[in-house]
């Protein structure tokens, strides 16, 4: 293990020689020197320094003056004196500051470079870091670092420590890792690391017609395709010599070099042997008691400058300009490079983005349709017209819609709701909402299709995501003091009480509830405020106070405010108990100790969605079921906590609730998407340009490439957790309520379409490089979005028959029209029910003063929303024959509808198979040249050790097809 500090001994720092100078045109360090350069180049004399150096914080130097420090003429003796009677211009903090500057860009760093991803001897590459502050009173932190380091190093590492004086700040140290050949041969056969052996010669013929319309969305070849198509086979050490290893040190990607590193990283002890504690081991834990304060593999380059050291990928450069740059949102993604820079989990979630965004497209499309055929029917409108007509509504007068404080008033007034009703409920929406539920089934069918060609081309076909996950965690290790044998390794392992796990699960469950109640009750609180506010705003707006404003005003009426008010209001719970309960969710799932990562994941994405489901749905679930639904009538209306509440249920206006429902869906679905891309860009950049502000002045040769890193932001381990719960959540909008919303398909497409873009953009810019990781599918998430799919059929017929006033149009044109002909003249006067207002209770009367001034004692009756018998009939205020003929057609509706949709839905999923056949050819066909190769090595490799035999002579052992190799001993002390 090589160690190299940028000091020579002590507190001291090392002068550069005067002919040495920085130069930022050299990438990495000098390629000719050796491994153990940390002082100076032979010949090459030195001094020691020894300042006052402050590092505290304190305004950085002015552009001019950190340039000093880089400057090619800095070590001259006439600029040496000017430069220290600059400085000795300055004062206090600034003058410490610009002086432990001038000494720090004296230190020997090879002319370290923004770019440099190597040692000190410009070779070896870096493939982790780790960074600690050495904290004076952590003896106990140096100790775990000194055995950990030199654990590291007996399993193979190659280590090289950054002292302090050469960080930014003067405080960090930063110890960079190398994985040699042997390590990486080692371990890559441990995880059966699939690597190329032959060049794919299977003919690419899935040419597409008419392939030139698609050329200004292509990307360039060597973008798309940025390694050449390989059959692979899961690499064997034993077995070196058949694969195609051109050159050792960049055989391995930086992905799997680094992936591999992690997982030594996870593994290592940090404690001595004779300790005898073998579960005090990895990084996370290291990481979470502070002896390190970050652990990440690094970018290849800066992203907005592509590197000009030739050994360099520049790779983030290239996702950079191609991918993560707004005006690139019509381009397809450089999927392969983003599997191939950042790991198959990452690339399968953006895969999956990109196939969610242009499935959406077709959707949008055919619900733009929708509303556009509203818009051109809107003349057609009869019902309209007729609440619209002064003859008919202007002469209907309704009843009170709530107690004390609402006055009579003429359904005329709802003229404008009603015509901004017919865009969405209309015979369009019908066929629209059929269309999804059929849409549903083919995103999700089609997708699995492309996830079957991705794990092809991924060489994900034969991953056992078991095999990886079902590694314990370390804090299940920590926590769980018990013992018992494992049967299948005859090991003892840790392992939790069925008493203990009882009970954390009850009280997990208890949590969970305890949650989702306190939403139901802010949900309710919600609707008391619905309930109390529209009086108040009926009574204010009795005289038409709005009326005077532009554009809005005439269409400001009680409802709507009630309606834009409660929204907003519910808005602001949802995100507020949203930040809550996230971290409730993962302290409760914490509090369970899950056994592995992905019972860790599975569980905290069941407790996420649940939350979310409710929090996100129950309002949207009220409007479209409850509200209007449980009135009761003039003289017996219902009421919320009962007739003491004084809280009397809401109605729908006679042009429905499903109005009501687009409001409440648009401003929830679109809120949450403006403030969640605000919140993804905006919050990273802030924290990264904070962190950074002072290094951003520093001469770029000091500022180096780990440093650069560290002070992003750290994706960890949840990142993807939650860019897939937000996406997850959108489904739902645009799926179980877009029957009340043709164009949700279409915000969420124009979403989307920044989303990517975004994620891409904060992924390459904002974060450190996650460490890559597998993964053949999009997980537990698949079963959600199928059960959301299946519950998306049902929801949809529901708002139809009962939200919608489409059965019931339909039922009055059809069989109790009065004159036999199919239109819709009379049908308001027919959905409206007749009262004396002489039988209204004086509880449920207008107050003195609140009616209007057209209303007066000749105007004996009022109307309602209902299908009841008038007064004086023998079945007065009872529910008349065509309310159950109504009903019955809704439920008939709603058994047709999931029928036809399910049947469709099933035939479709037999009909497309799940992988497509061409990668089921690939794939055998793959398997087939292994086998063969394999067994050609072999003979091959007989027919040498026979001839050899013979020339020989000496041998009188039989000849064996696998040779006795000496076996490589893994993480010996580690494991």
């Amino acid at each position: 293990m090589h160690r190299i500090t940028g000091r020579a001994g002590g507190d001291n720092l090392i002068e550069m020689s005067p002919t040495e100078s920085f130069n930022d045109d050299i990438n990495g360090y000098n390629q000719h020197a050796s491994s153990s350069t940390g002082s100076f180049q032979q010949g090459q004399s030195a001094s020691f320094l020894t300042p006052d150096v402050c590092v505290e914080t304190c305004e950085s130097l002015s552009a001019s003056l950190a340039s000093l420090a880089s400057s090619d003429h800095s070590d001259s003796p006439q600029f040496e004196a000017q430069t220290l009677e600059r400085i000795s211009a300055l004062t206090g903090l600034s003058r410490k500051r610009a002086l432990f500057l001038k000494f720090r860009s004296r230190i020997d760093k090879q002319q370290q470079s923004k770019d440099s991803v190597f040692f000190r001897d410009g070779l070896r590459r870096i493939d982790f870091v780790l960074s600690y502050v050495d904290d004076k009173a952590g003896e106990r932190k140096q100790e775990r670092r000194r055995v950990y380091e030199a654990n590291l190093a007996k399993v193979g590492l190659e280590l090289e420590t950054e002292d302090k004086s050469e960080s930014e700040d003067g405080k960090t140290y930063f110890v960079k890792i190398h994985a040699p050949w042997e390590v990486l041969a080692t371990y890559a056969d441990v995880l059966k690391i699939k690597v190329p052996f032959k060049v794919n010669d299977i003919p690419d013929n899935t040419e597409m017609p008419m392939n030139w319309l698609s050329t200004p969305f292509r990307l360039p070849e060597t973008i798309m395709h940025p390694e050449p198509d390989f059959f692979t086979a899961p690499f064997d050490k034993s077995k070196s010599d058949f694969f195609l290893i051109d050159d050792k040190e960049t055989f391995f990607p930086p992905s799997n070099r680094n992936r591999i590193v992690y997982y030594i990283l996870s593994r290592c002890s940090y404690l001595r042997e004779e300790c005898g504690d073998k579960d005090k081991k990895g990084i996370k834990r290291l990481l979470n008691n502070g002896t390190y304060t970050a652990a990440f593999p690094l970018h290849d380059c800066r992203y907005w400058k592509k590197s000009r050291d030739t050994h360099c990928e520049s790779e983030r450069y290239s996702l950079y300009k191609h991918w993560a740059r707004f005006l690139f949102f019509f381009k397809e993604q450089p999927l392969n490079l983003v599997r191939k820079y950042y790991g198959e989990k990452i690339g399968i979630y953006f895969a999956w983005l990109g196939f969610y965004t242009e499935m959406l497209l077709f959707a949008a499309i055919v619900g733009t349709i929708c509303f556009v055929y509203g818009v051109l029917t809107y003349d057609e409108n009869e019902w309209s017209k007729e609440i619209c007509s002064g003859e008919i509504g202007g002469k209907i007068v309704m009843c009170p819609l709530c107690d004390k404080k609402c006055g009579f008033w003429k359904l005329n007034s709802t003229c404008n709701s009603s015509w901004q009703s017919h865009l969405f409920d209309n015979v369009g929406t019908v066929f629209f909402a059929i269309f999804m539920g059929i849409w549903v089934t083919l995103f999700l069918e089609l997708w699995k299709r492309r996830q079957a060609r991705l794990e092809y081309e991924w060489d994900l076909v034969d991953f056992e995501e078991e095999q990886q996950q079902l590694q314990l965690r370390p804090e299940y290790e920590t926590k769980c003091s018990n013992r018992k044998l494992n049967r299948i390794t005859q090991e003892m392992e840790p392992y939790l009480p069925i008493t203990s796990k009882c009970a954390r699960l009850c009280l997990s469950g208890a949590t969970v509830i305890f949650w989702i109640s306190l939403i139901i009750a802010c949900i309710i609180g919600v609707i008391a405020y619905r309930l109390a506010v529209y009086a108040a705003f009926a009574s204010i707006m009795k005289d038409n106070p709005t009326s005077h404003l532009q554009v809005v005003g005439p269409y400001i009426t009680p409802q709507l405010a009630t309606s834009v008010t409660a929204s907003c209001i519910n808005f602001v719970i949802i995100m507020i108990l949203n930040l809550m309960y996230e971290r409730v969710a993962v302290w409760i799932t914490d509090m369970e100790i899950p056994k592995t990562h992905l019972e860790y994941e599975n569980k905290l994405t069941v407790k996420m969605f649940l939350f979310q489901f409710v929090n996100y749905y129950s309002s949207c679930f009220y409007v479209a079921f409850f509200k209007g639904k449980f009135v009761g009538y003039p003289g017996n209306y219902a009421y919320m906590f009962g007739r003491w509440s004084k809280l009397r249920n809401e109605e729908c206006d006679p042009g429905g609730c499903l109005i009501e429902l687009t409001t409440q869906l648009v401003i929830v679905m679109t809120g949450k998407q403006v403030w969640g891309n605000i919140q993804e860009a905006l919050v990273p950049w802030l924290m990264n340009w904070w962190g950074s502000r002072k290094a951003r002045k520093h001469p770029e040769s000091i500022y180096s490439r780990w440093e650069q890193d560290n002070d992003l932001q750290s994706f960890g381990q949840l990142g993807l957790f939650y860019e897939y719960l937000e996406m997850v959540i959108q489904f739902g909008f645009i799926t179980l309520f877009v029957a009340s919303f043709p164009l949700a398909p279409l915000l969420a497409l124009i979403n989307n379409i920044i989303e990517v873009r975004v994620d891409a953009w904060k992924l390459t810019t904002q974060y450190r490089r996650p460490v890559a990781a597998k993964a053949h599918s999009i997980g537990a998430w698949e079963e959600i979005l199928s059960g959301i799919a299946v519950l998306s059929v049902v929801t949809n017929a529901f708002i139809v028959a009962f939200t919608s006033d489409m059965i019931p149009r339909l039922v009055y044109m059809y069989a109790y029209h009065p004159d036999g002909e199919m239109n819709m003249k009379g049908y308001i006067n027919n959905s409206l029910s007749m009262f004396n207002i002489s039988a209204i209770p004086v509880a449920n009367s207008p107050e003195e003063g609140e009616n209007p001034a057209w209303f007066n004692s000749s105007i004996t009756t009022c109307r309602y929303r209902d299908f009841r018998y008038p007064s004086g009939h023998e079945k007065q205020y009872s529910h008349t024959m065509q309310f159950w003929h109504i009903l019955a057609a809704k439920l008939a509706f709603i058994i047709i509808m999931e029928h036809v949709v399910f049947m469709v839905k099933f035939f479709v999923a037999w009909m497309i198979p799940d992988v497509p056949s061409d990668v089921r050819a690939r794939v055998k066909r793959e398997r087939y040249l292994v086998q063969e190769y394999l067994h050609n090595y072999e003979v091959d490799k007989l027919k040498k050790q026979l001839t050899h035999n013979n020339c020989s002579n000496d041998c009188t052992c039989p000849p064996m097809i696998y040779p006795t190799l000496s076996k490589h001993e893994v993480l010996s002390e580690c494991l």
